[in-house]
């Protein structure tokens, strides 16, 4: 009892924190890690084994790798980058721009990997003529996108991969089961939820710097001068940082999701799922994720955590590359991303349960 206890005082904390300090969300990946070390050590989890099987995980690597690396061809690679987005702006009515780089997105990422099109969206959102308001949204509905879209492979993210092999299913078997009814539909209608939602004050032509504010030559050269070496550093070590965190999280929390989650009834299960706000879903998929679940049952535990998963910044690894390349505050994501999310939980409850 006094495990359990702790846990949900933990629990409680991880979700309330950010919002309530500003040193919390400033310090998010280290809050979160402490949180996750304190959930290991009241769960009785922590072990030398556990420190080794986290650091054995490649995709601690590959990730940080990743970001590291997407850093530094940015920085080299900015000025080409930004004519094909001029040329995008000339060319492309704004609406459409907004459509195709979220459902674009949102599709390659079963292909390419949730990591890489979350790389690629935030350089092309760091690069458009939006507000700092309208730059958050549309990296948020992304998110979403990338987050369902990338479960359509085993390829695409672990949870899609721990899936397929629990079940014990062939390659393309999550694309047959939810992809063509739920995860297409929505990360279209998501594309012009973001075409509405941010389009509609994108300018069409990108207005050109005046002279006392600078060439673009310079607004370019300042892009590159903020995005130093340190700083790439510090970004990847910080998205390092919060993966472990997340795996600490997720081991330590497997007492409470084993004894109390696992077995509720499927209905009550999809809106359970919204833990994964917080926790990592591929551990929740495979907690709960069983041979002898029926196609609604595992209908509903997959979209609960694919959809929940982008609703707070701990919630998927796109959210946490995003959030720390763009600087979103905890609070800032979940003004669009909780909305959002509980929309759609409600809407595919209604597809899954009821139609």
């Amino acid at each position: 009892m006094d495990m359990l206890i702790g846990l949900i005082v933990i629990l409680l904390l991880t979700l309330t924190m950010p919002f309530c300090s500003k040193r919390v969300e400033r310090n998010l990946e280290i809050f979160i890690f402490l949180m996750g070390l304190a959930a290991v050590i009241v769960s009785g989890s922590i072990s030398l084994d556990l420190i080794f099987s986290i650091l054995q995980n490649h995709l601690l690597y590959l990730i940080t790798g990743a970001v590291f690396i997407t850093g530094l061809l940015f920085k080299y690679q900015i000025h080409r980058i930004v004519r094909l987005k001029d040329a995008a702006l000339k060319y492309m009515p704004p609406k459409v721009l907004i459509f195709l780089v979220i459902v674009l997105l949102g599709l390659a990422s079963s292909v390419i990997t949730a990591i890489v099109a979350s790389l690629i969206l935030v350089e092309i959102v760091g690069i458009l003529p939006l507000s700092r308001k309208d730059k958050i949204s549309l990296d948020v509905v992304a998110c979403f996108s990338i987050g369902l879209g990338a479960v359509l492979t085993p390829v695409g993210e672990p949870l899609a991969t721990i899936t397929t092999s629990r079940l014990d299913k062939d390659f393309f078997y999550l694309a047959r089961e939810i992809g063509i009814y739920y995860i297409i539909p929505g990360i279209l209608l998501l594309g012009l939820f973001g075409a509405l939602l941010v389009g509609r004050q994108f300018p069409k032509v990108p207005e050109k710097v005046s002279d006392e504010a600078g060439s673009e030559e310079k607004v370019l050269e300042k892009i590159i001068s903020d995005e130093s070496y340190g700083q790439i550093a510090m970004r990847t070590a910080k998205i390092f940082i919060f993966i472990i965190a997340l795996e600490l999280l997720g081991t330590g929390f497997k007492p409470l999701i084993d004894g109390y989650v696992v077995g509720l009834d499927c209905r009550i299960l999809y809106f359970g799922n919204m833990i994964s706000a917080i926790l990592d879903n591929a551990t929740l998929a495979a907690a709960e994720i069983s041979t002898r679940m029926n196609s609604q049952q595992i209908h509903a535990i997959l979209m609960g955590l694919l959809i929940s998963g982008g609703m707070l910044i701990p919630g998927n690894i796109p959210n946490i590359i995003s959030a720390g390349k763009l600087d979103i505050g905890s609070y800032e994501w979940a003004r669009v991303g909780v909305p959002l999310g509980l929309l759609m939980m409600a809407v595919y409850f209604i597809f899954i349960f009821a139609v």
